[in-house]
């Protein structure tokens, strides 16, 4: 018989989000927009402390809309962080703007702001920058913020997998001009899919209501005079939203615990060693990650395979865009020395981080990795 199946980030509904749902039913506003929509944009600005949100179909449609709030066109340049999820820099390329990818630091694993100076260096005119607060754990936001205006850049900020952390006290998603979020299905708290785009700008943030509604101008007939997108949230998936926001701080400490477990079951265990987090993060710890030491007989996918074969899901870390066949043409910037993006990737595995993991289930996972060793 198969053993108990054991996920990397599986959804965790926690039974509030039918009493929404039902309401968007019984008032028949199943479609965008509606109450749900409307309230958990409120809700969800008041709880990481920033003027406006628009929801949308995706994180990635927030990024879309970041990025053309920003100005950014054709063969403008963008500085990217280069250990991520694709996502985050898919958009640069729909707008046909260049991305420049900037090498992590080894004490997050996010944008280095040393690896950021040497790009600005290199590229003065860049017109914006992304940051990703990677597995969610925030990057040096204040610093990279700071960079960004001495240049007069646009900082964006990814915060899809940071929901709920803080870096020195202040909320992710509040330290750029525009910051996304992610309720995808693997995140901390989920819409089954969907996103929302943050902003102090209220203006903003009408422009993007308006470009997510495929631009529709204000008048009774059908009338455009740009380009749009259908990129709005529904009514329904707003409110799985507004019940999933009630337990999110629960959410995270029940993965700060899978850490914290991880790091006590791996202490003595010199060849393996936890993503690292800054002294001024509390991050959301969204996924658990390690990293074997250089030279370790043991690879990650030897932990993978091992723990696929006892059914639980391990995955690799993110491969960096500089090595992505799709962007072979953009250039890496590093902070001088090896890239550390590409270190971390060959090193390193993502952890089975599931909200419902119990402490039987965190014993055989590492139960079966250690036995590896």
């Amino acid at each position: 018989m198969m053993a108990k199946r054991i996920f990397l980030s599986s959804p965790t509904m926690n039974g509030q989000e039918m009493a929404y749902i039902q309401e968007a039913f019984d008032t028949n506003w199943i479609a965008p927009l509606g109450a749900n929509v409307n309230g958990f944009e409120q809700e969800m600005a008041e709880y990481i402390g920033v003027g406006h949100a628009a929801a949308l179909s995706a994180g990635t449609a927030a990024l879309h809309l970041a990025v053309l709030l920003a100005g950014v066109k054709q063969g403008d340049v963008v500085l990217c962080s280069d250990l991520t999820f694709a996502a985050t820099v898919n958009p640069v390329a729909y707008e046909k703007a260049a991305c420049v990818f900037v090498d992590s630091e080894r004490g997050s694993w996010n944008m280095d702001p040393d690896a950021l100076r040497r790009a600005f260096r290199k590229y003065p005119q860049a017109k914006a920058v992304i940051v990703v607060n990677l597995y969610g754990t925030p990057a040096k936001l204040d610093e990279i913020a700071e960079i960004c205006a001495e240049h007069g850049a646009v900082l964006i900020e990814d915060a899809a997998e940071s929901l709920g952390a803080s870096w020195k006290g202040k909320k992710t998603g509040t330290f750029g001009k525009y910051a996304a979020l992610s309720f995808n299905g693997n995140k901390i708290i989920t819409t089954s899919g969907g996103g929302m785009l943050l902003s102090d700008d209220e203006e903003a943030v009408k422009r993007a209501r308006y470009l997510s509604t495929q631009a529709r101008q204000p008048v009774r007939h059908y009338e455009h005079t740009e380009l749009g997108y259908n990129y709005r949230m529904s009514n329904i998936v707003a409110g799985i939203g507004r019940g999933q926001l009630k337990t999110l701080d629960d959410y995270v400490q029940q993965k700060k615990w899978i850490y914290e477990t991880y790091q006590r079951g791996f202490a003595g265990l010199d060849a393996v060693e936890m993503n690292p987090i800054p002294a001024e993060a509390e991050p959301n710890y969204w996924l658990s990650c390690l990293t074997l030491a250089p030279g370790c007989p043991v690879t990650p996918n030897d932990v993978i395979d091992a723990l696929e074969r006892e059914n639980i899901e391990a995955r690799p870390i993110w491969k960096p865009m500089h090595l992505q066949p799709v962007f072979a043409g953009c250039d890496f910037v590093t902070a001088g020395g090896a890239p550390v993006s590409e270190d971390i990737f060959v090193r390193g595995v993502c952890l089975p981080s599931d909200i419902k993991n119990t402490e039987e289930d965190m014993e055989r996972i590492l139960s079966i990795i250690r036995g590896l060793f």
